[in-house]
């Protein structure tokens, strides 16, 4: 097993719980429209895979969601309430540090969108512990897309095999693996935290 020398995380559901259920009723309630009309018009349509990707800005997001939707919404109103869906997973964070604090190159892998990932830095200081933010809208390709996982290799400052990369969906992890990189997929910090010790990253508890 080769020697860890960055750890690459996912932020959705492993830094941070977030819900799409929730991002709906807000933006509903600030426009009159149900939870599932809000779906319809972000998701189902695809819009929000487009921004995450760096295809349309927040502006064009607000101009699109206006004119699909037949409301007026002010742009920040839309933003916070799009944005506003994230919770500090806080078992996470002494894990962060003591890796931090060991040296390791900490990188981000997310799918997010501009607008999302700002929310995040301005409200929760666990990012800045991260060496690298490697986002899909800034690379223009989602995980499970060769082309992201590339991306961090490049920011790794190592080779894949040198990188252990933590992700709750199974898919992207399987890409992950495809591209070289060691891989497991996230259920818990304990988990991860064995995980890492079984990788020589973390010191085995005592007994």
């Amino acid at each position: 097993m080769a020697t860890i020398e960055t750890i690459l995380f996912d932020m959705g559901n492993v830094l941070l719980d977030f819900s799409h259920e929730r991002l709906c009723r807000q933006v509903g309630e600030l426009c009159g429209l149900s939870a599932v009309e809000v779906c319809r018009l972000l998701f189902d349509s695809g819009l929000e895979a487009e921004f995450e990707q760096g295809r349309v800005t927040d502006r064009e997001l607000h101009d699109r969601f206006e004119r699909e939707s037949q409301r007026s919404i002010e742009f920040e109103s839309l933003l916070h309430a799009v944005s506003d869906i994230f919770e500090a997973k806080a078992e996470m964070f002494p894990l962060i540090e003591a890796l931090d604090e060991r040296g390791y190159r900490l990188v981000l892998l997310s799918n997010t969108n501009c607008a999302h990932f700002r929310h995040v830095r301005k409200n929760f200081e666990v990012l800045g512990r991260f060496d690298a933010f490697v986002l899909s809208h800034e690379v223009g390709a989602m995980k499970p897309a060769a082309a992201i996982f590339a991306a961090a290799v490049a920011v790794a400052g190592c080779p894949p095999e040198q990188c252990f990369y933590t992700d709750d969906i199974p898919e992207y992890v399987a890409a992950g693996r495809a591209y070289g990189l060691d891989a497991e997929v996230f259920t818990t910090a304990a988990a991860l935290r064995k995980q890492l010790q079984q990788r020589g990253v973390l010191q085995e508890p005592g007994p």
